[in-house]
């Protein structure tokens, strides 16, 4: 068995595209979920000789990518498949407001794409990947705001948290299973991306955090999305994620 086959969500910008690029230069077969299709990373693909399939979806309406997945998957010949790889990377800021001030449907859309998304696909792919004889893996890109509380966050905050949490009991699961999936729930650190963007351009009355990652900016302290990739991968390259399936990656 020697190719290496990755089901990354998010790979259309930020972090996700860097580790598109970088999973395809050494050598993975891509099947990518994001709300669009990237004519540069097909490229790329074109250009490192991998097959990169890019299925544009909404991830609020996760049952359908996670049946899609599925039935997928269940048509892929595992007989050549050294590890598969499920990355949950796609997530969303809702408004940067209380949580009174925001609307049902909101609240509602935020916590499908940052939690139950990565659930639903998560558990399409170990079931559809139960007996490959394949290294089974599923990364869940948290964030250190699903250990820390912040105001004007609670919706994400609460996924992340959420994320961390069912990859400590899917873990247990797994660990039960012959060839049993590896999971781990990460967070990367702070990037360069445009939700940092989107936090720093917020209204500090109503997000009283927004200064703090001003500071952040100005001092230098986030990482480009490529360097983050380099170190997620470079995680997720370990055999074995370690006793404790949640992380964080610090300098």
């Amino acid at each position: 068995m020697s190719k290496h086959l990755t089901i990354l969500t998010g790979a259309s910008r930020g972090m996700g595209l860097a580790m598109a690029e970088q999973l395809l230069d050494a050598g993975h077969d891509l099947l990518c979920m994001s709300r669009h299709h990237n004519d540069a990373l097909g490229q790329h693909a074109a250009r490192a000789g991998q097959r990169c399939e890019q299925w544009p979806v909404d991830l609020a309406n996760a049952e359908a990518a996670a049946l899609r997945l599925e039935a997928w998957l269940a048509n892929v010949s595992s007989r050549d498949i050294a590890t598969v790889t499920l990355i949950n990377n796609a997530g969303m800021l809702p408004r940067l407001v209380p949580l009174s001030a925001l609307s049902a449907a909101e609240i509602a859309q935020a916590m499908r794409i940052d939690l139950e998304a990565p659930m639903l696909l998560a558990s399409a792919f170990l079931r559809a990947t139960h007996d490959w004889a394949s290294q089974r893996k599923v990364l869940n890109i948290s964030s250190g705001l699903g250990r820390r509380p912040m105001a004007s966050q609670a919706p994400y905050c609460a996924s992340k948290a959420g994320m961390d949490h069912f990859s400590r009991c899917v873990a247990l699961e797994e660990a039960l299973r012959p060839n049993g999936a590896k999971i781990s729930s990460l967070a990367p650190g702070v990037i360069d991306t445009d939700m940092q963007v989107h936090l720093r351009s917020s209204d500090a009355s109503q997000f009283p955090d927004a200064g703090n990652f001003v500071g952040m900016k100005e001092k230098g302290m986030l990482v480009s999305p490529q360097d983050a990739a380099a170190r997620v991968l470079a995680y997720l390259a370990r055999l074995d994620f370690g006793a404790n399936p949640v992380s964080d990656i610090r300098d």
